[in-house]
């Protein structure tokens, strides 16, 4: 009876979220709501103008316009049950919601970094091969490079779930946290978990530390071929790169800050948790449309078609 009682698997986790303080939960949930709306707005409005507008029909926008969709994906994943949680005093969620919301976060969160890639190397190609630019990223070859960028994903959250759930969780089930991720439900399981911990840094803290220093030092490339070969061009070149570091930085450096480290509870985990699932997927599209003007003046063609349209 006691073997049985200790390997039992608990059917729910019980979530503290971010507060307990009841008129600090609405406010928090008319912020977060507002957040969110902008989030869907921002990047539906950039999905829209690249996929409708003939004047974006280059690689950069189609893999601009992906990224949207990859934001928009991961922002859904938590966001709608933290906002609902926000009006709850109890705040649960199944065992197997729990491994669901683990593998789309991470299964989401995978594409955005491995689509930053393609990303860089888009830029790269279009600096260093501009005469062959559109030959090398024809549109099979971005298509297959975005394919790339979901399968990374997959294959980066599928490590993860297989080995978490094979843990055995027989209580306590509280997770001091508005989500289910990583480092927080590896701690309930009852066993050790160090062999797993260890293999679990090294599929998201390492790879994530090599990929952002990776392309620090790609663009850093990138830039220097710019200032000193680019001439027609220099200003839309380095104003794209730029916002293009700033979103790596965005994505990349709370992620760091969370998995790149031993799973141990910290006091800013729940702000750089907040900043990483609700801020960075509304920042992309406000740091790109304000530093592109190409974007800026499609996303007016786009407002002007359907405002006209709806007074016809």
């Amino acid at each position: 009876m006691d073997s049985e009682n200790t390997t039992r698997r608990v059917k729910e986790f019980q979530l503290l979220g971010l507060t307990t303080n009841h008129p600090v939960q609405y406010v928090l949930f008319m912020a977060f709501l507002t957040i969110c709306i902008t989030t869907w707005l921002g990047n539906l409005t950039i999905i829209a103008a690249v996929f409708t507008d003939h004047r974006l029909r280059s690689p950069m926008y189609f893999l601009l316009g992906n990224l949207a969709f990859v934001d928009l994906s991961e922002s859904s994943v938590t966001v709608p049950k933290m906002l609902w949680d926000l009006t709850l005093q109890r705040k649960v969620i199944s065992f197997d919601g729990c491994m669901a919301q683990i593998f789309f976060f991470h299964f989401t969160g995978g594409a955005a970094i491995f689509l930053l890639m393609v990303m860089a190397l888009d830029r790269y190609v279009a600096i260093y091969k501009p005469l062959q630019y559109f030959t090398i990223m024809n549109p099979r070859m971005c298509v297959g490079l975005v394919a790339g960028a979901w399968l990374g994903g997959f294959v980066h959250s599928l490590v993860q779930i297989v080995l978490i759930v094979r843990l055995p969780f027989c209580g306590p089930n509280i997770l001091d946290n508005y989500y289910c991720d990583v480092p927080q439900v590896i701690k309930l399981a009852c066993t050790d978990t160090f062999l797993i911990e260890l293999l679990m840094f090294s599929n998201s803290g390492l790879l994530t530390i090599f990929i952002f220093f990776a392309l620090v030092v790609s663009y850093t490339i990138i830039l220097v071929q710019i200032r000193v070969h680019v001439t027609e061009g220099k200003t839309k070149a380095l104003s794209t790169c730029g916002a293009q570091i700033t979103m790596v930085c965005i994505h990349f450096v709370p992620c760091i800050l969370i998995y790149g480290r031993p799973f141990q509870k910290f006091s800013e985990d729940k702000a750089l948790s907040t900043l990483f699932t609700v801020i960075t997927p509304m920042l992309n599209p406000l740091i790109y449309t304000l530093r592109n003007t190409e974007m800026k003046n499609a996303i007016k063609r786009l407002l002007k078609r359907n405002v006209f349209s709806e007074i016809k």
